[in-house]
């Protein structure tokens, strides 16, 4: 590999400490001391089948099942549960295989990526700040308020795109962080070398042996220490494989670890650490520093996921689970820095109802983990069914290793949902509550199609007609629809008031195939079906920017030149009526309140404001 090479790869793999491993790498906060949190009896055996499930289940799950395997499976270089959906689907469709089972576990997964979104920068933030309260029990009052505030500024400056700011300084922070991690717990481990004993397996097994109660509900705190573990396979188009691997081979997984036994071996020196065994393990001339730079790594994860949230909200909507929304690009040269004001807001009131509402890191841990482990198991059922229907020598390979997984997996997922009661009952409603309503878009999305399909001509006839009669005036006129089989309703009502039709006359498409990024080459397909008639179909990935006008100002064909100030744009703008077709009346309801609320054709697809003409018509659903 050229120096060249190196150097890039090892920008990237410190890029992705800045906003990969963010989650996972702030997990040492509250996950070690969240396994005696409930119960289990404080004792060497104990401490040590706890370190060796950490190990184990770090090896497992995150070195082997997300970094080694799952980030082998892209959609076009983009990883993330709905671009593995897309994929799955699309395998389905190849193979006729009826795939809507897949659709449904994969909407469900990106809920629960929602609810998850919630509780990440509640849990980190909060579980940092309450570092004030080990530095001196007169602070813990303000450990609340100072989080809020914190949380405030964080989604405050979202829309100015922090992004930026992390590419420069999310990164060496990390870095500064893990190696913390690492320093604090060799210097606990060489004092109690006891600990490394966990490495073996044995400790975890016996314990699940004599004690099934207890590894059961240890299981629950070990997952703990795997959140952020899908953040790797989410964000692999932005860094790629290579440098995923280098930042967690390199630095993160051993920094984990070393932080891990280290408070085991804190634990065993001294019992009563158990209350925050993390904070505890540095002296006290720099508990105040560790503090600070817990704070800005669990600004950093929230960061993170916020972002998430937003790449998934832009996924989303391209594949038709949800409305149009108003999403702001917030760089000039990186698509992927986005920002979504509405998703931001709501975010905020829900990460802020929840450290108000739980207060502690402790309490929101109870709620933590079950969605994470649901989208963890998901995801590999996903990956089993597209290894099952796709040509390898290594298939049957594939398939055991994940049947392993998905053993563990099915284990952690029954050991959260023992927390349902104590909190974890909240990002089951919560995802259970988004997955309505990215059902219900879908399916009236789909009626609503059917319907305009159903009230517009084919386009065959309207050709065959006398259309050639109709008097032309200058200008090109562009008619939005979302079949070009069928003759928009905007062209009839332009016909009816005006009884004209334009010089050059555009039926446009919009689509978002199954796949992140579209070729240039692939952009548009044009066809001329009539004299100064077109069809033409503009596709665009589901993790691009749909710009229509600047995608047909790359026309080819001088002939088809459209002039941006004689150019009008023609959108039918549907009015719903309860029909009691396809929706019943709690889903209509729920449908047509968000499509009320849906950004307008015009600023979707970045259309000229001012060369906009909308007509009206109405559906029944």
């Amino acid at each position: 590999m050229s120096s060249h090479i190196k150097q890039k790869q090892g920008a990237l793999a410190l890029a992705a400490l800045g906003v990969v491993y963010g989650d996972i790498g702030t997990s040492p906060l509250y996950a070690f001391k969240e396994a005696f949190t409930h119960g289990m009896p404080l004792t060497e055996a104990n401490v040590l089948a706890t370190l060796s499930a950490f190990f184990w289940a770090l090896f497992l799950i995150v070195a082997i099942k997300y970094v080694w395997v799952v980030i082998r499976f892209d959609n076009e270089g983009e990883g993330g549960v709905l671009a593995l959906t897309a994929l799955a689907q699309r395998l389905a469709e190849d193979k006729h295989i009826r795939s809507s089972w897949l659709v449904g576990a994969g909407i469900f997964a990106a809920a629960l990526f929602y609810a998850d979104s919630f509780l990440t920068p509640a849990v980190s933030v909060l579980s940092a700040v309450e570092g004030v309260g080990v530095l001196t029990s007169g602070f813990e009052g303000i450990v609340v308020p100072l989080t809020i505030v914190i949380l405030f500024g964080l989604f405050l400056v979202q829309r100015y795109g922090t992004q930026k700011i992390g590419g420069l300084f999310f990164g060496p922070i990390m870095v500064v962080w893990f190696v913390s991690l690492a320093v604090m717990g060799i210097h606990s481990i060489v004092q109690t070398p006891v600990v490394l004993h966990a490495i073996n397996p044995m400790y975890a097994l016996q314990l699940a042996i004599h004690e099934p109660k207890l590894a059961f509900i240890l299981l629950a705190a070990v997952f703990l220490g795997l959140t952020g573990g899908e953040a790797l396979y989410a964000d692999m188009g932005h860094f790629g494989a290579r440098a995923i691997r280098l930042a967690w081979y390199g630095l993160v997984w051993p920094s984990l670890l070393l932080n891990y036994f280290g408070q085991g071996a804190l634990v065993l020196r001294s019992p009563e650490a158990v209350s925050n065994p993390f904070y505890m393990l540095a002296p006290g001339v720099l508990m105040v520093w560790l503090v600070f730079l817990a704070t800005c790594a669990t600004v950093i994860a929230s960061q993170a996921t916020i972002a998430g949230a937003y790449s998934m909200t832009l996924q989303a909507a391209r594949l038709k689970f949800l409305p149009r929304l108003n999403i702001m690009h917030t760089s000039d040269f990186e698509k992927g820095q986005i920002y979504v004001p509405s998703i931001n807001w709501v975010m905020l009131v829900a990460v802020v109802a929840l450290v108000l509402g739980f207060g502690s890191s402790s309490a929101l841990a109870a709620a933590y983990g079950i969605a994470v482990s649901g989208t963890m198991m998901i995801t590999t059922v996903l990956l089993a069914f597209i290894v099952l229907h796709t040509r390898s020598r290594y298939k049957m390979v594939f398939l055991f290793v994940l049947g392993i997984f998905a053993i563990f997996e099915v284990l952690f997922l029954s050991s959260n949902l023992t927390k349902v009661e104590s909190g974890g009952w909240l990002p089951l409603v919560v995802g259970s509550g988004i997955y309505v309503l990215l059902t219900v878009w879908r399916k009236g999305s789909q009626l609503l199609d059917e319907q305009r399909r159903a009230i517009n001509i084919p386009m065959d006839v309207f050709l065959n007609s006398s259309f050639a009669d109709v008097p032309r005036v200058s200008g090109t006129a562009v008619y939005l629809t979302s079949d070009l089989t069928l003759v928009p309703s905007a062209l009839f009502h332009n016909l009816k008031h005006y009884k004209v039709m334009h010089e050059k006359v555009i039926f446009l498409n919009v689509t978002s195939p199954n796949v992140p990024y579209i070729a240039e080459s692939h952009r548009l397909q044009v066809e001329e079906i009539a004299p100064n008639v077109f069809n033409i179909r503009v596709n665009f990935g589901f993790r691009e920017e749909t710009d229509v006008a600047a995608a047909l100002s790359q026309l080819p064909s001088p002939s088809l030149y459209m002039d941006p100030m004689n150019t009008t744009y023609f959108l039918a703008r549907s009015t719903l009526v309860d029909g009691l077709g396809g929706l019943n009346r709690w889903r209509f309801a729920v449908f047509s309140g968000m499509f009320r609320q849906a950004e307008s054709v015009t600023s979707s697809f970045n259309l000229p404001p001012n060369r906009v003409v909308e007509l009206g018509a109405q559906v029944s659903l």
